[in-house]
């Protein structure tokens, strides 16, 4: 989504604010840097580049014991060393010296006012700022450098200027008149990240590297706009910028942000560490020190850590909205809330705590505060993209959306498919709840809020804040679950029940924990869930995941959230989730399913997870141990007779045609060449002898899945041999080991409907709107055969859902409904039967069956309806689904 649109400028600034129009910024003649030309001062610039601060202190120190070098440059390098290393009250005494010194300098009184801040004194903060607003006011022709203009748009922001008219014609224009100016591309890019728009952030920092390509400001900065989307390309930024400065705080906090997002705290408390021998006092190293002691449930350091944070600056909001925002990273609402509302105390217009605390309040359920606070952060700073982009799609929702609702859930999905699916969904997470709920002993809170959207780009805003979705199918936060619909993913085959059942086993074990468990524990409890729901849901051992756990690349168990943050690939993404639900699967089969509800027991009350599965289970070293040989022993089983061997690529090149065949004859049971040997038979068309290597492979690898499997390709060529019967046979076993396979199921479908099989024509319909419910094909099918069968029920069902879908052939539909509805009594017959004759007027079927239904039917007695809810789809249009079949057990249809 683009930002809003903007109106003119003149009318975006306050009065009080405007002391530097669009217009004196683009008269102002080209200036020179202010940087000090002395030789001294440029050193001390480059040591406080590098981290040098106590050498750059040192030097200005000596410079300012003289009169004539008591100049802006040198106590700017004085405060600037100070505040770097944690000496709030020396640079407090060094701003005053500096404003008695030269009040008339802009760079001097916000230097200034940041020193107040951090020594708590708000007052003497705002009197810095309004005073560079008055030196504006009457001496603009004295400020026409480019550090003066910098600092003028920075106060235009805090007086509520609107920022991308700030970006654009003051921090823009200020480059155009200096393009190599330092101040107002790094300006530009800290502006971008604080408004969440992290392409313009990145775009910025990135032609400001060709400028200052070592400098670590821009580097850092490129590492936070990275942040969201590519977690490599941010660690390595921060390398980067630690290699130039090794004691650059911002990046020594970044990086010990995300390994506190993997989990690995250890990791994090070292570089928080190497922050405090730079800086003791850095209220955001206090604040994650707060952060690790709350995760390891020991308030008393937590509380000590936050009064630490505050030690300066009392009142100050960013430690409470810091501590707040990495708790609610770690799914803890609650707590995130509580800490957000106390930075709101502290400074009630405090725009990033305002937009956390709507973001977990919607997380919470909370919806009525949650939207009307997401609603004044959007008007309070229409330049802020993720709350732009989330009201945005608040809106649409109002309109495009349909509700559904029972007792216990809440279920909101486009208003087009809620006819078509949308009592599936609730009767598949009815199924979960009951399930999963008495299964791990749980009374779960109602209602759980349920959102499917129909595109990808919508549910990357209401999941993530942004459009971008990297590559997620749902997300839950404990009572409210985010899901794409099957539209979302066009061409792609995703089973859709199996997603919603997984993310509803989130709902059961982060209420059950109180949303303290470790990511690894999480995701593996849903995949495990999943594959016990149905054999072909969840994820199964594979080629791959064999190959990369027997070649050394299983992820140690305590270091296993981290797999899920930067993985180098999808594949290796797909593998976190299997490694973490064996991992599961592992401690159940071991130490029995009490173990793992107590660890969960455990967890819930604050206990941190080594000492959990220590206590409960192993110590973290022996489960390490002994799941390694487990997963191990899993890989080496897979098709034990089965020969794994590649041919070197060498082998392959064109020259080398008679070494591989010589290679491969020395393989027969060779996976690499069963496989070439079928496909090339294939090709050839000699059909009936693809058979023989095909059925080898299978015997020899019986579990094999996928689009180029064994048995996908066998099923070609019985059908190229018109073997209809072994076909089927075949597609079955596919259709019962594949959880998405819709030209499996739509093929099992023709055949059975051409053979009268009507319950196999069922289940495999059931399959297929598993995977898109929102395709003709499966309706059409179950409608066919619920007919045949006498299932009215389901007939009436299917019929009524392929009218929602708008087919062409609307006539018939409404025939073959009124059919089933007069069969059954329904007054309703002689509607339908109308409606197919007012398409189709010499339908003789529907004209006979008119004949047939009297002009009058009594109607059904129903009890009184209950007051509408506007925003609950009408009954008729959104029909009840009869209940699917039960799971299949393995290696059945």
């Amino acid at each position: 989504m683009t930002g809003p649109a903007l109106p003119s400028w003149p009318f975006l600034i306050p009065r009080r604010a405007v002391a530097l129009t669009a217009a004196a910024v683009v008269g102002l003649a080209l200036a020179a840097s202010g940087w000090a030309q002395e030789p001294d001062a440029v050193k001390a610039r480059a040591q406080l580049k590098a981290g040098g601060y106590g050498p750059a202190l040192a030097a200005a120190d000596e410079a300012l014991k003289e009169p004539f070098s008591q100049t802006e440059e040198w106590f700017l390098i004085r405060l600037e060393a100070l505040m770097a290393q944690g000496m709030y009250p020396q640079a407090l005494q060094t701003a005053e010296q500096a404003l008695a010194h030269d009040g008339r300098s802009l760079q001097l009184q916000w230097a200034a006012r940041e020193v107040f801040l951090a020594n708590g004194d708000t007052a003497r903060a705002e009197e810095a700022v309004s005073d560079i607003e008055r030196l504006m006011s009457f001496r603009r022709a004295g400020y026409r450098d480019v550090q003066s203009i910098v600092v003028h748009g920075k106060v235009m922001i805090l007086r509520g200027a609107d920022p991308k008219t700030v970006l654009t014609k003051i921090f823009d224009a200020a480059r155009k008149l200096v393009p190599d100016a330092r101040e107002p591309q790094l300006a530009a890019g800290e502006l971008a990240l604080e408004k969440n728009d992290f392409a313009l952030a990145a775009k910025t920092f990135q032609a400001g590297l060709k400028t200052f390509p070592d400098d670590p400001d821009f580097l850092c900065g490129l590492a936070r706009a990275f942040a969201p989307s590519d977690r490599k390309a941010m660690q390595a930024n921060l390398e980067a910028a630690l290699k130039v400065n090794p004691s650059h705080v911002p990046s020594l906090l970044r990086l010990a942000d995300h390994w506190i997002d993997a989990e690995k705290y250890t990791e994090a408390a070292e570089l928080l560490d190497r922050v405090a021998k730079v800086n003791p006092h850095r209220p955001e190293m206090w604040s994650y020190r707060a952060v690790l002691a709350h995760l390891k449930n020991d308030p008393a350091g937590e509380s000590a850590a936050r009064a630490e944070a505050l030690k300066f600056y009392a009142s100050n909001p960013l430690p409470d909205h810091l501590i707040g925002r990495k708790l609610s990273q770690k799914y803890r609402f609650a707590e995130g809330v509580a800490h957000q509302r106390k930075a709101l105390e502290f400074s009630p217009d405090y725009g990033p705590a305002e937009a956390q605390l709507a973001s977990d309040l919607l997380r919470l359920g909370e919806e009525d505060e949650g939207w009307k606070l997401a609603a004044k952060v959007q008007a309070d700073d229409a330049y802020n993209v993720a709350s732009f982009n989330l009201m945005t799609l608040h809106d649409a929702m109002k309109t495009d959306f349909a509700t559904l609702r029972n007792d216990h859930f809440v279920v909101r999905m486009a208003a087009k498919e809620a006819p078509v699916y949308g009592s599936r969904v609730l009767e598949l997470l009815g199924e979960a709840r009951t399930k999963l709920g008495t299964k791990y002993g749980i009374d779960i809170v109602s209602p759980t809020i349920v959102e499917i959207f129909p595109t990808e780009k919508d549910f990357g805003v209401r999941t993530f804040g942004m459009p971008d979705n990297p590559g997620y199918l749902g997300v839950c936060f404990g009572r409210v679950v985010t899901a794409t619909s099957p539209s979302a993913r066009p061409g792609a085959a995703v089973n859709w029940e199996a997603v919603l059942w997984h993310e509803f086993c989130h709902v059961v074990t982060l209420q059950s924990t109180r949303n303290r468990m470790p990511r690894w524990l999480s995701e593996g409890i849903s995949v495990y869930e999943e594959r016990q729901a149905d054999p072909s849901w969840g994820e199964h051992m594979n080629e791959e995941y064999r190959e990369m756990i027997l070649s050394g690349k299983l992820t140690p168990v305590s270091a296993l959230s981290g797999a899920f943050l930067a993985p180098p690939s999808a594949l290796h993404l797909q593998f976190a989730y299997y490694e973490s639900s064996l991992v599961v699967e592992f401690i159940i089969n071991q130490y029995g399913p009490g173990a793992l509800k107590s660890v969960l027991q455990d967890l819930g009350e604050g206990q941190e997870i080594n000492a959990v599965l220590a206590k409960r289970v192993a110590p973290m070293e022996t489960l390490e141990r002994d799941f390694a040989i487990h997963a191990k022993e899993l890989a080496q089983n897979l098709a034990p007779a089965l020969d794994w061997q590649q041919p070197e690529p060498t082998l392959l090149l064109p020259e080398s045609e008679e070494a591989l065949r010589t290679w491969m004859r020395e393989r027969p049971v060779n996976l690499w060449v069963l496989q070439r040997q079928a496909e090339e038979l294939m090709e050839a068309g000699a059909w009936s002898e693809a058979k023989a290597p095909l059925q080898k492979l299978i015997d020899l690898y019986p579990g094999q899945t996928g689009p180029g499997s064994a048995r996908v390709l066998l099923a070609q060529v019985h059908r190229k041999l018109n073997e209809t019967p072994e076909e089927t046979t075949v597609l079955t076993h596919i259709a019962a080991k594949e959880a998405a396979a819709p030209d499996v199921t739509q093929r099992l479908m023709d055949l059975a409907s051409a053979s009268g099989d009507w319950p196999t024509v069922t289940r495999q319909a059931r399959r297929f709107l598993a995977v898109n419910p929102l395709i003709a094909t499966g309706w059409k099918y179950l409608a066919q055969a619920a007919d045949k069968t006498g299932d009215d029920a389901t007939a009436i069902t299917a019929l009524r859902t392929l009218l929602a879908l708008e087919p062409p052939n609307t006539a018939e539909i409404h025939y073959r409904l009124a059919a089933v509805l007069h069969r059954t009594g329904n007054g309703e017959a002689r509607r339908q039967v109308l409606m197919a004759l007012e398409d189709t007027p010499r339908h003789r079927a529907a004209l006979k069956l008119l004949q047939e239904i009297p002009r009058t039917l009594p109607s059904p007695t129903v009890a009184p309806a209950p007051e509408a809810d506007p925003s609950v789809p009408d009954p008729a249009a959104v029909p009840p689904t009869p209940p699917a079949p039960a799971p299949a057990a393995p290696g059945s249809p």
